[in-house]
């Protein structure tokens, strides 16, 4: 009885998680636009106000095939893809805190608000500063719910973000963006020292393996666009490194990797 209980609960908070990354959406492509939360949502190319069945999370864009019900536009696949993300980071938080709710609540808070911070990076290259005001203030408070097991950990936020931030002033923003600095801050404060080390170079190994596929792949399939311009992705471009930050951060966190488990500090 007891068990099945956990299981319901458990796929409540999978319900929960995704209604979440529906409204995540929501903020994501209103957010710094001028539009508010109010309102009823609409097709962002015909116009046409959607209605409940229109906006069930995920369901909606399988049945509807990825295309507005009115029109036939596509629909970004940032919908489904974002609510099915929050939903598995709800259920992994749930198995974590279970039946702690304040500790259930805030962690979900923290992930979400680094799911936010990762997908605005991606579409628009830049971390906004209320989103690291807000990690940054959820991190502190897990800091006190759950405190740390030495004083290294509970510096090592600043330990971990100090080499971003030398890098944005030395190369005033151009080499690092100044929101790294502040996300590191955060997963550091989430997570310690030693793994959030090992987060740092998983999230440096992966962007690094994904920024040189890229320029392998431009090199050997170059577009019409990219011969005429001389343009292509190339090793002086640009991407958004909060993804891979956030990629470590998880691996640490939720599946408890940590190259340095054996390094004691005192």
């Amino acid at each position: 009885m007891i068990e099945n209980v956990f299981w319901i609960f458990a796929l409540g908070a999978a319900g929960l998680g995704v209604i979440l990354g529906s409204f995540l959406n929501a903020l994501l492509f209103r957010f710094n636009t001028g539009k508010g939360m109010g309102g009823r949502s609409r097709c962002m190319r015909c116009n046409h106000s959607l209605v409940a069945l229109d906006l069930v999370p995920i369901a909606s864009y399988l049945f509807l095939g990825g295309r507005c019900r009115y029109c036939s536009a596509k629909i970004s696949l940032q919908y489904p893809l974002v609510e099915a993300v929050a939903g598995v980071l709800s259920v992994k938080i749930f198995f974590l805190t279970a039946p702690d709710v304040l500790h259930f609540a805030l962690l979900l808070g923290i992930w979400l608000t680094i799911l936010f911070i990762v997908v605005y990076d991606v579409r628009h290259m830049v971390i906004p500063w209320s989103s690291s005001i807000l990690l940054f203030v959820l991190a502190a408070l897990h800091l006190l719910l759950v405190p740390p097991s030495s004083l290294w950990n509970l510096f090592a936020g600043p330990l971990l973000a100090l080499p971003f931030l030398l890098l944005s002033l030395v190369s005033n923003g151009r080499w690092m963006g100044w929101g790294d600095s502040g996300l590191e801050l955060s997963l550091g404060m989430l997570l310690g020292l030693t793994p959030g080390i090992t987060a740092l170079l998983l999230g440096v190994w992966s962007g690094a393996l994904v920024g040189i596929a890229l320029i392998l792949i431009a090199r050997l399939t170059p577009t019409k666009h990219s011969r005429v311009k001389g343009e292509g992705f190339t090793i002086h471009s640009e991407i958004p490194f909060a993804p891979f930050l956030a990629l470590g951060a998880a691996l640490v966190f939720f599946f408890h990797v940590d190259f340095f488990s054996t390094v004691s500090f005192f």
